[in-house]
């Protein structure tokens, strides 16, 4: 028997199968878990094609966190199909080539302004929807609830705006965990170090992070391996973490920690 037996889980956030969120899903799966997959936009049909990696985990749901309405819809959906949610995955970020790579001074207020609503207000949106599904979770500890982070108390080369959203993230986290704690849902970040993803290439500077982190970390750190994350998260979902809320957990080596 898997610790996430019986749980019902909602994952945002899996494009391909290198994604964090796919490792997550993949080892909820196996731990007991049905799951829900999303998918946003032109995204959604890569998501289709990379769900089936999975197994059977039914229709992905569309879920475009810029869309009031397809929000609305997608906790219909979900509603249908599980009644209520043990655990959410938010894995949702996004910054316009301008708030990357190009200093503080460079991007336009409505290209920071993307960046926070996808990487950062998706998550009180996701959190607000879908909470009277995740009230009638009925698994110890309550239902929980997981964002994606990556270390937001440093200023990173060339992560500009994005290492604000993250930073922002981290702080919606504690108010989050404040305000749905009485109602019994826990809300936690997970900070992964540097993982070799789609999303990741993206960055402006990626390989210096790559040529670093390992350097840095105690534990050492293989930019090709997110089994540790997945695992970590497996944990936040489940009841062996049902006392812990408005955290981050750092998946990153140890090098978060280091001067």
């Amino acid at each position: 028997m898997g610790i996430l037996n019986g749980h019902r889980i909602l994952i945002t956030g899996i494009l391909t199968d290198d994604s964090l969120a796919f490792g997550i899903a993949q080892r909820a799966i196996a731990e007991g878990a049905e799951i829900i997959v999303t998918g946003a936009g032109r995204g959604t049909s890569l998501t289709r094609r990379t769900a089936r990696k999975l197994g059977d985990v039914g229709e992905i749901v569309p879920l475009d966190v810029t869309s009031e309405s397809e929000i609305a819809q997608a906790v219909q959906l979900v509603d249908e199909r599980f009644g209520r949610l043990d655990g959410l995955v938010h894995a949702i970020g996004f910054a316009p080539e301008a708030c990357l790579g190009h200093g503080m001074m460079s991007a336009s207020f409505p290209d920071v302004a993307t960046a926070l609503q996808i990487s950062t207000y998706s998550l009180s949106a996701l959190a607000g929807a879908f909470r009277p599904l995740l009230q009638r979770s009925d698994a110890l500890g309550g239902a929980s609830i997981v964002a994606l982070d990556f270390d937001g108390t440093r200023a990173y080369p060339l992560y500009d705006w994005m290492g604000v959203a993250k930073a922002a993230l981290e702080s919606l986290g504690r108010y989050l965990a404040k305000e749905l704690g009485p109602e019994n849902i826990r809300v936690n970040l997970l900070a992964a170090g540097p993982i070799r993803t789609i999303a990741a290439k993206s960055i402006p500077g990626f390989d210096l992070f790559e040529a670093t982190w390992k350097e840095r970390a105690p534990l050492g750190w293989d930019v090709r391996d997110s089994s540790a994350v997945s695992d970590t998260a497996v944990a936040l979902l489940s009841p062996l973490l049902r006392a812990t809320t408005g955290s981050i957990i750092h998946v990153d080596g140890g090098a978060h920690a280091m001067g």
